[in-house]
């Protein structure tokens, strides 16, 4: 039985964490907006430059070669601004995972020292019981670990997939930027 100092300690903990954890959060949205703002900024100076450079345009083979010019720093613009977002989500869900984890950890831990306590106590002949909640115990910590690593495993999988789709988007606009040059 928890003692009232260490129910408020708990409260106290969850309300830090709480307050951690929307301070993350804030901070990624905060990055977001940033972003958006750089990206709002820079396409407004170059539709401003784009809009001059299409006035000036003299006949259409002028025109046409404008156009290319403009396709691949637009896809690559695109692709960049697409990493820098998922930085962001990455950045922001590895801080809360890393928060969560630890409060597993420590719940884990109380968990355990409560178990073992209730065990010390526990009358002649339920050796069996007892084993039988270790292993229980055992069993749920391998399940977590094995859940953990496989979800660690599939985020860098997503990672690499990204990765290569972004590359590979922007090795086609320039594919494509080329041949309507030549």
């Amino acid at each position: 039985m928890m003692t009232a100092e260490q129910v408020v300690a708990a409260h106290k903990a969850n309300v830090e964490t709480l307050f951690g954890l929307t301070n993350k959060a804030f901070e990624g949205v905060e990055k977001l907006v940033e972003l958006n703002l750089q990206v709002a900024k820079a396409a407004l100076g170059e539709v401003a430059d784009n809009t001059r450079a299409a006035l000036s345009v003299k006949d259409a083979q002028e025109l046409l070669s404008l156009q290319a010019a403009m396709l691949q720093p637009a896809a690559e613009k695109a692709a960049s601004y697409s990493r820098h977002l998922y930085d962001i989500a990455a950045a922001t869900q590895a801080e809360v995972t890393k928060v969560a984890e630890a409060q597993f950890a420590d719940a884990q831990k109380a968990f355990a020292t409560t178990v073992d306590a209730a065990l010390k106590n526990a009358p002649a002949g339920s050796e069996n019981a007892v084993a039988l909640v270790k292993s229980a115990m055992t069993a749920a910590n391998n399940a977590y670990e094995s859940v953990t690593k496989a979800a660690k495993q599939a985020a860098d999988v997503a990672e690499a997939n990204f990765a290569a789709v972004t590359n590979s988007a922007v090795k086609a606009s320039q594919t494509a930027g080329k041949a309507k040059r030549a």
